[in-house]
């Protein structure tokens, strides 16, 4: 492995109804904007994909179904993502067919994936990532949607209900298990209701057993807006990622717009430096922010992280020193 590398974390990419038909119209570079040389620059980006890729009609009954035609895992090529959560409350909207569309999607285009399958041993099953000698593993779960949980031969994501101890040790037993199979390992939740500004205390419990169970970093997303930052035993949580590629309607005052492209430095496979690069979402493309929707990003992510001690610079810096150390 070289000495260091960079891996890029993002929250929510949508890439369904509108975004669908902006990529259709304007090429699968579209979405990306000017963020697209940062995403080329990196070894390795994760995503939680947030929409199916399938031509399917079979809508599930919700409120808001996602689904984009197969041919937009191009895009997802074009910016490098190395592999997609699938754990979420939009992978089955177009049920088991829109599924099965989105799995055969991602395999022919090369692309890793974990949270979701046509089977529970597939749902369950994570993802290794490797990349010059490093071994990057990816576990997805989710809260959302509970009759979506996979069982035996039955297609579903990786569920686990927050609140049950039973379901809690079957995550952490994931964790030891695949712990010693990887040198880095990435534990990706869904979790939480819509527009929560602070992780619930159970979740942020949770979060510390899975760092003592051999999680190095967690993904959380979900809220559609980003929550702060913890670094606990020396290991990095972020509770949530907000969204990054979306057409959703923004609210003015929570900025579900507004969110980052975490980059993790990883070096001697240990996370050792986080740069937050601050983001905007507009006609269904993301791009840097720039001046105060830059400076409001900062100053809002430094609130968010002050309740766990964690300082973040006015350049987007946090250092990987927990407060004990």
């Amino acid at each position: 492995m070289k000495d260091k590398l960079l891996i890029g974390l993002t929250g929510d990419v949508m890439l369904g109804r509108n975004v669908d038909k902006a990529i259709t119209e304007k090429g699968y570079t579209y979405p990306w904007g000017d963020v697209l040389p940062l995403l080329r620059s990196t070894a390795i980006n994760i995503i939680n994909l947030e929409t199916t890729l399938t031509y399917s009609i079979k809508q599930v009954p919700k409120v808001f179904n996602f689904k984009a035609a197969p041919d937009k895992v191009n895009s997802l090529l074009e910016a490098r993502i190395t592999a997609a959560t699938l754990a979420n409350n939009h992978i089955l909207d177009y049920d088991n067919e829109g599924l099965a569309d989105t799995l055969f999607t991602l395999k022919q285009a090369g692309m890793l994936y974990t949270g979701a399958g046509m089977t529970e041993q597939e749902a369950t099953h994570p993802c290794i990532i490797i990349y010059q000698g490093l071994r990057v593993g990816l576990l997805g779960f989710t809260d959302n949607e509970p009759t979506w949980r996979a069982k035996d031969f039955n297609s579903g994501t990786n569920y686990i209900t927050i609140t049950s101890e039973k379901d809690r040790q079957r995550a952490l037993a994931m964790v030891q298990q695949f712990r010693n199979e990887v040198d880095l390992l990435i534990v990706s939740l869904h979790w939480g209701p819509n527009m929560q500004e602070e992780p619930p205390r159970l979740f942020v419990s949770f979060a510390h057993q899975l760092i003592h169970a051999g999680a190095d970093v967690i993904h959380g997303h979900s809220a559609h807006i980003f929550q702060g930052i913890e670094i606990y035993e020396h290991k990095l949580i972020l509770y949530d990622t907000g969204d990054f590629i979306d057409d959703y309607v923004v609210d003015p005052l929570l900025r579900n717009d507004l969110s980052f492209l975490f980059l993790l430095e990883v070096s001697q496979f240990q996370v050792m430096h986080l740069q937050l690069v601050p983001v905007i979402i507009g006609q269904c493309q993301v791009n840097l922010a720039k001046g105060s929707i830059y400076e409001w990003c900062i100053r809002r992510m430094q609130h968010l992280s002050a309740a766990f001690t964690t300082p973040v610079s006015d350049d987007g810096v946090v250092v990987m020193k927990d407060k004990d150390c």
